[in-house]
């Protein structure tokens, strides 16, 4: 089920500009839901899906340390697809809560080793 989401999320963010790179980026530190690109920005997105407000905010679900992993991932991401250590990068959620979807830019800072 959460592809399916993964999905929609996408299609949401290409109508706002962005170019996806890859879903389901997956390595031996974790996994990125997207990778996407928008303006000089490369973008990592975290998709979260909730029907309704009974189990939180999907904004919520976006923990520290989901956060940490998020970061660690998106390092290694760049160090094996060719970005430089200056390349732009940003951290957006996609909080899907039924059938409303938000995008929040810059939702989180990197959160080193």
């Amino acid at each position: 089920m959460g592809t399916a989401y993964e999905k929609l999320a996408g299609v949401y963010l290409e109508q706002q500009g962005y170019e996806i790179l890859e879903y389901n980026y997956r390595c031996r530190i974790g996994e990125i839901d997207i990778v996407a690109r928008q303006g000089g920005y490369l973008v990592f997105v975290e998709v979260k899906y909730r029907a309704d407000n009974a189990a939180g905010n999907p904004l919520e679900a976006v923990t520290a340390a989901k956060q940490r992993t998020i970061s660690k991932v998106a390092s290694y991401y760049c160090l094996t697809h060719g970005y430089g250590t200056y390349t732009p990068c940003r951290f957006d959620v996609a909080a899907i809560l039924g059938e409303q979807i938000k995008v929040i830019q810059n939702a989180f800072d990197y959160q080193g080793f």
